[in-house]
């Protein structure tokens, strides 16, 4: 199909909430209720992207010399799906349900010098092959050491394996073309309808054998269905070389199982590890329950004694010899330096908070789960994209509090700066991959469809919220801004704003780490991520660490009597990102296997586009913390 009218069905995505609302009436999401199938019925086993965690570069599954259908048809993908990179196509794989089959030829092939050195390097790096029936993920099952454990499923089956033959040292390249099929369906006792419930695959490799001439009725001795011959090891395994023929087949049975359709996910979401999601909640709790002590005594002791001292203080020259916080109060609320640049970020932060936080609400009830496939990312884009009304409106009236007049600049600014960084990377990144020959390359209609959503709907929508803020009173300060800026005095070492801004950052990334931990695994060595609810605690867990950090640090910043608060509040709270990157870059070396250099360029280019994005949103949480923290102090205190 062409990129151009893969990508047409993109204006359907903007419905997405009316079909959320359908989805939630009906119980059942668009596109993922139940099909009952009746015995014979004819099921549709589709190919999706190759894919490999050494290189994580997917390839279509028909870039490589496999059995091709007469026609290959695309089924239509939604915007996440293609930005994923899945390529889902028809397979020549004929299913009839409980009709099983053995020993099923598929096709005969013989690689040419091209073909051969493809399917090498994919078996060299590992590339799994993907298959889809009736919106089910094809999985290996792998048994565990301990006795009748429920087994392991791994996403896919590797195209082959590297090996050697018995009495030699010489690498040998082995391909899996004798495929074990298991459709797993539940089955209504009344209708006898049947709805799958489960589709794993054994792979083998064999070196099939044949008398005579090849033709169309040839009769395999390897894999006979009359003798009831089937295959059951790689004993005999099939090589890869050129000009050197390769015949592949297929078994299909049907189990009948007690799995009903509603619960088909959960062998594939299985959590054997939730302790540790339990751990990572219980530690973040005793950073957050550290820093709330912190804050209330601050609050509560500290405050208190402040505030009613210097209610108390009657005279002038008493008030010159106090020192602390409320010395600046003719400082505190002066526009800092680069006042527009922290009103584009404050606005841009918003706008992410907005998006993650409906994203977060979507995927608790359900509506984003791994059956509906890109709908994570398709979400998470038109949430961003709406988004930029509140965006708007909040850097549009912390621009007029700043008597910024030239509204229509800060919102031109506030939808563009963000979005062009991030596309600017995204863009040098998909030119790598195109240059690999990657399906995971986004087609040119995506990419228009993308600068559509961006200019066409996020940009207005910015202007909007912007217009609103701006017609709105401007917030007053609950303080007198002197004329003439106060000196500030040397401050101590550890004050110094370097050091203070590094170490604010410190936990609120010790309360998400472990939870990354499981995202980046999810991302980069293709499993599921569905823990959701552990994920929106954790930010939770976020928001209050960030706000409480920046709080406290700034608290002795104006003790110090040091008044430049505003940047040091937002780089506070977003130096965690510092440390996002860092831990990125200890996984890379650590867990993932990638030797290819656009590999790790891409690793690189979207974790520091993940940091960036993660530094707006934190510290704009801190910004907001910090903000209400002054204005809160400030105008409780008589001022003369």
């Amino acid at each position: 199909m062409d990129p151009l009218r893969r990508s047409l069905s993109l204006p359907s995505l903007i419905l997405l909430s009316f079909l959320l609302i359908h989805g939630a009436r009906s119980f059942y999401l668009p596109g993922v209720a139940p099909e009952d199938f009746e015995k014979g019925h004819p099921l549709k086993v589709k190919v999706n992207k190759l894919t490999s965690i050494k290189t994580q570069l997917p390839y279509s599954f028909y870039s490589l010399p496999f059995c091709r259908p007469k026609k290959i048809l695309d089924s239509a993908e939604n915007l996440g799906e293609v930005l994923r990179g899945d390529r889902i196509e028809n397979s020549p794989y004929e299913f009839k349900m409980r009709d099983p089959k053995m020993c099923k030829i598929l096709c005969r092939a013989v690689p040419n010098a091209k073909e051969t050195k493809d399917l090498k390097e994919k078996i060299a790096d590992e590339y799994r092959v993907n298959m889809i029936l009736d919106n089910l993920p094809v999985v290996v099952p792998l048994r565990r050491s301990e006795q009748d454990a429920t087994p392991v499923y791994q996403l896919g089956f590797h195209v082959g394996l590297k090996g050697h033959y018995a009495g030699s040292k010489e690498e040998k390249y082995f391909i899996h073309n004798h495929l074990s099929f298991s459709v797993k369906y539940h089955r209504d006792a009344e209708t006898d309808l049947a709805r799958i419930v489960g589709f794993e695959v054994k792979p083998f490799s064999v070196k099939h054998e044949y008398e005579g001439t090849w033709n169309e009725n040839t009769r395999l001795t390897t894999c006979d269905p009359h003798s009831k011959h089937t295959v059951v090891n790689s004993n005999s395994p099939q090589e890869v070389e050129e000009k050197k023929e390769i015949i592949f087949t297929y078994d299909v049975e049907f189990l009948e199982s007690d799995v009903k359709w509603a619960s088909r996910w959960d062998t594939y979401l299985l959590m054997s590890d939730d302790q540790i999601h339990w751990f990572s909640i219980v530690n973040s709790l005793m950073i957050v329950l550290f820093l709330s002590g912190m804050v209330a005594m601050i609050m509560l002791r500290t405050l208190y004694r402040d505030i009613s001292k210097y209610n108390e203080l009657e005279t002038q020259e008493e008030a010159q010899e106090e020192t602390g916080w409320k010395l600046v109060h003719g400082d505190v609320f002066r526009p800092p330096s680069n006042s527009d640049l922290l009103c584009i970020y404050v606005g841009t932060g918003v706008q992410f908070f907005g998006m993650i936080l409906v994203t977060m609400i979507f995927a608790i009830l359900g509506f984003l789960s791994p059956s509906n496939r890109g709908g994570l990312m398709t979400a998470m884009l038109l949430l961003w994209v709406f988004m930029g009304l509140f965006a708007g409106y909040a850097s549009s009236r912390l621009y007029k509090m700043f008597k910024g007049t030239e509204w229509k600049k800060i919102a031109l600014r506030t939808a563009i700066v963000f979005p062009a960084i991030v596309f600017a990377i995204f863009f040098v990144l998909n030119a790598l991959i195109w240059g690999q020959k990657s399906s995971g390359a986004v087609p040119f209609g995506t990419m228009f469809a993308l600068v559509f959503l961006w200019f066409g709907i996020s940009v207005p929508l910015v202007f909007v919220g912007a217009y609103i803020g701006f017609r709105k009173p401007a917030i007053e300060d609950p303080v007198k801004t002197n004329k003439i800026p106060r000196q500030i005095p040397e401050q101590a070492w550890y004050m110094n704003p370097a050091f203070s801004i590094l170490i604010g950052g410190i936990l609120p990334f010790g309360a998400v780490f472990i939870e990354l931990f499981f995202i980046l695994t999810s991302i980069w060595l293709n499993q599921f991520y569905y823990i959701f609810g552990f994920l929106f605690l954790v930010f939770i867990i976020l928001i209050v660490t960030c706000a409480e950090i920046t709080i406290v640090l700034c608290y002795f910043q104006l003790c110090s009597e040091d008044y430049l608060w505003w940047w040091r509040s937002y780089l506070t709270a977003g130096s965690s990102a510092l440390y996002l990157f860092l831990y990125a870059t200890f996984y890379f070396f650590t867990k993932l296997e990638i030797t290819k250099l656009v590999s790790g360029a891409l690793y690189f280019g979207y974790m520091l586009i993940a940091s960036y994005a993660f530094f707006v949103l934190t510290g704009t949480i801190g910004f907001y913390a910090c903000f209400w923290f002054t204005r809160l102090i400030y105008s409780s205190v008589k001022i003369d």
